[in-house]
């Protein structure tokens, strides 16, 4: 094996810019000391403005992607990012199952590019049925409005987390403190953080996301993992006034 680092697999999108999708899960892996490992789900032509188009790649080929890195790596934690729609997820899924033993998989549901792009809807009755094996769903408000409906939300995900954790990104939220919420089978976590003046980035969704799944591959309990998250991603916001973040190695 090429490293002693733990293993961590991204199936995401391909994101030109690099501040968004696979890339930026494999910087946001590193820098949090786990080795990235990728599968392209899609390719995209954007930059960190604007968004032209999609091309789907088709589930045997990213199935085939992910069948050569097992055969190589021994790999538990999975971050899955921009998906075509919720059968192909659900093939993805079931792959993982069945090639490994108690995969954690945390699951981005990208609805929406930053830039403005809608890939595709999901109905909030099948949601649930559609995630059966994932260990995080990492929605931000938006997301979460759409799949679980905008009236009393927060109950809505504390009935969720009796099935799946759910992080909610608060980064859409009013208010000069920027929350982001935990819920767990047993307890809700909050993350409160100043928000910044210049603190939007392209990408910064893909970012906690992958930052969550890599300090879940470093042993770290959800609620820690949840709280460091939050803590790179704060820093990766606060990097720079551009649109595109800044990743440097965490110290928590």
């Amino acid at each position: 094996m090429p490293t002693n680092k733990t293993y961590v697999l991204s199936i995401a999108g391909f994101d030109p810019s690099a501040g968004a999708g696979i890339l930026a899960d494999i910087k946001t892996f590193e820098s949090n000391g786990v080795y990235g490992l990728g599968v392209v789900s899609a390719l995209t032509w954007q930059n960190d403005i604007e968004f032209e188009k999609v091309d789907w790649i088709d589930i045997n080929k990213i199935i085939s992607q992910i069948e050569v890195l097992l055969r190589r790596f021994d790999v538990r934690h999975i971050k899955i990012g921009l998906i075509e729609n919720m059968d192909v997820l659900q093939q993805v899924i079931k792959f993982l199952k069945e090639k490994i033993t108690d995969p954690v998989i945390v699951y981005d549901p990208v609805l929406k590019a930053s830039a403005g792009f809608e890939f595709h809807e999901i109905l909030p009755e099948q949601f649930m049925q559609m995630i059966e094996g994932v260990y995080c769903i990492t929605p931000n408000i938006p997301e979460a409005n759409l799949l679980f409906g905008a009236d009393d939300l927060e109950e809505k995900l504390e009935t969720c987390s009796e099935t799946v954790n759910v992080y909610l990104k608060g980064g859409h939220g009013t208010g000069s403190i920027i929350t982001d919420l935990l819920f767990t089978k047993d307890h809700t976590y909050a993350f409160p953080n100043d928000r910044l003046p210049k603190g939007e980035k392209h990408g910064s969704g893909c970012v906690l996301s992958s930052a969550l799944t890599a300090q879940l591959a470093l042993g770290n309990d959800i609620e820690v993992a949840g709280e460091n998250a939050n803590a790179y991603t704060y820093k990766f916001l606060a990097s720079n006034e551009t649109l595109l973040g800044y990743h440097n190695p965490v110290q928590l």
